[in-house]
């Protein structure tokens, strides 16, 4: 392709963009109102109160500790974890609770690309190096899909995808169970209520390793389950990634 023309297709991008963001300027998750900065997603005075992860983790969830003597935390140590490891972006706290909620129920796609960005940035290596072949978003029920009208997970996986090169496979893993509210169950109930909600399909010869894909890891439930089905399959590697987690280790 000639260079001329490589520059065209770039410029007429970069005019398209620029376009959609004068009508369409994106609105902070946090504050939900329109960012006044040029070229930025969030709030220069809300991005002080996001709660990122931070070093020291579990090294299976990757949900932040107190403790930098402690490999694992306490969900872990009491529910081994048959996946790799995990990656979170934020702690579960009040406002990234609210920001998820605008998300799943008030139809906020736009804060996933910035969450998006942000995880590519802050793991895109780490993400590479697991050597995995597909992202498999955490898959909703039919009646789900049907009544809110997307998968938050589905659409995180791809953006994702677009920032790191790994493609996303949301043709492998299915919901099958509409399973109720589980706020109030421990991790040993959750798990036992999920076990039937999946099922895979078949994977393709030239998939072994995969990373699962959801927008919140509390017990670790949904992941462990989906991670059973897909070595019961025949998956060699699955690890995690999440844009919140959830816990009691953490002091923030």
């Amino acid at each position: 392709m000639a260079i001329k023309k490589i520059i065209n297709i770039i410029n007429t991008a970069r005019l398209k963009k620029a376009l959609i963001e004068s009508v369409y300027p994106p609105r902070c998750p946090v504050c939900h109102e329109i960012v006044d900065e040029k070229g930025y997603s969030i709030c220069k005075k809300c991005l002080p109160l996001m709660s990122f992860v931070k070093e020291p983790v579990c090294l299976k969830c990757g949900k932040q500790l107190y403790d930098e003597s402690i490999d694992l935390c306490t969900d872990c140590k009491t529910y081994p974890k048959s996946f790799e490891y995990g990656m979170a972006l934020l702690n579960y706290d009040d406002i990234s609770a609210e920001s998820m909620i605008k998300i799943k129920y008030k139809n906020k796609r736009e804060y996933i690309k910035t969450y998006a960005r942000l995880i590519a940035l802050r793991y895109g290596d780490k993400i590479k190096n697991t050597g995995a072949d597909a992202l498999i978003p955490v898959p909703v029920h039919k009646n789900r899909l049907a009544a809110r009208g997307y998968n938050q997970s589905a659409i995180l996986a791809e953006f994702i995808s677009s920032e790191t090169g790994i493609k996303m496979a949301d043709n492998i893993l299915f919901r099958i169970k509409d399973t109720k509210a589980q706020k109030e169950l421990d991790p040993a109930s959750r798990l036992k209520n999920l076990s039937e909600a999946f099922v895979c399909g078949d994977i393709p010869g030239n998939l072994h390793n995969f990373i699962i894909v959801d927008d919140i890891y509390t017990t670790g439930s949904t992941a462990e389950a989906c991670t059973r089905i897909l070595k019961s399959a025949g998956a060699d590697k699955v690890y995690c990634i999440s844009i919140c987690i959830g816990g009691t280790d953490f002091q923030l």
